[in-house]
């Protein structure tokens, strides 16, 4: 079995007021398989510049991940974004967005990346999306993310693509703004009509939501004393739920299994915002994310059953 995620590879650098970075390993794609990882092998997929360097490509193959489908343009450079996050990091402000090689990015699919049991489309045009889920019909289950720019102006798009997924991870702010519904909860079952099985709302330092046909889930974010850089923490989120459903082929894809999932995304994300980038996910142990799922458990009273993570 394995995991494909196609989305961005990049360079960030990031101010937080608790420090900066001027250039760290960033992307949707990075952040989703360092967190995926740990439940099965991943396969990103995404274009890269010869800037991008062998450390970068270490870092990637954490645990693991299959990089054969990691594009190096020729004379390119990877995809860069630089940002600043206000003083309680609730808003950050986008300095510099260079798209680089990202800007003509084209999926192109090993047979192998095609035959996964499970798909991540991270935050990429919609079009490309559907090209992509096209490719990939053997995928038992196919989770999505976007953003507000894409319900902006490619509108249509995204919502043809979403009909043809499992699963639409957005935020509560885009999940609204997408279906035009005054409240979270009619967003959400909106969208469920569109064809989705599921909808995850992401609440940021108020946690995450679940919305099924049959039930509601909600769990709070990890409580931590201290926030260093929110960068990359719902894609973080996203490869452990859609990693943990990936460790369970055996199993039925239903309310309860992604209610448990929400538990190791939500456990994965409070690690990565604890140091800037990937430096914690990277670093990071099955045994500490093991801790932090059962600290959960303890929090909220909610069962989780756990799964062998690799090492």
């Amino acid at each position: 079995m394995s995991l494909t995620v196609v989305g961005s590879l990049a360079y960030d650098a990031v101010k937080t007021p608790f420090g900066e970075r001027e250039r760290m390993l960033g992307g949707a794609a990075t952040h989703f398989a360092l967190a995926a990882s740990f439940f099965d092998e991943v396969r990103p997929v995404g274009p890269v510049g010869d800037d991008f360097d062998e450390a970068s490509f270490a870092t990637l193959r954490t645990r693991g991940t299959v990089t054969d489908d990691v594009e190096v343009v020729a004379g390119g450079k990877t995809f860069f974004w630089k940002g600043v996050y206000s003083s309680n990091l609730n808003e950050r402000e986008t300095l510099v967005t260079d798209l680089n090689v990202f800007e003509s990015f084209s999926p192109k699919l090993s047979q192998a990346s095609q035959d996964a049991d499970v798909l991540f489309l991270a935050n990429i045009q919609p079009d490309l999306q559907l090209d992509v889920r096209q490719q990939c019909t053997k995928a038992r289950f196919v989770a999505m993310d976007s953003m507000n720019l894409w319900i902006d102006i490619a509108n249509e798009s995204l919502k043809k693509v979403i009909g043809t997924v499992d699963c639409l991870i957005l935020n509560d702010e885009e999940l609204e703004q997408l279906t035009e519904k005054p409240t979270l909860q009619q967003a959400a079952h909106e969208i469920l009509s569109w064809g989705p099985k599921a909808v995850v709302a992401k609440l940021g330092k108020y946690g995450a939501a679940l919305f099924t046909a049959d039930d509601f889930f909600a769990l709070p974010a990890y409580p931590l004393a201290e926030v260093i850089d929110p960068t990359g923490a719902g894609d973080t989120f996203a490869g452990g739920f859609v990693g943990y459903v990936a460790a369970h082929p055996e199993e039925e894809i239903d309310h309860q299994l992604l209610s448990r999932a929400m538990a190791y995304g939500t456990a994965l994300a409070s690690y990565n915002v604890e140091e800037f980038g990937t430096e914690r996910v990277e670093r990071l142990t099955a045994d500490e994310v093991q801790a932090r799922v059962a600290d959960l458990q303890r929090m909220t009273a909610f069962t989780v059953d756990p799964v062998a993570l690799r090492a």
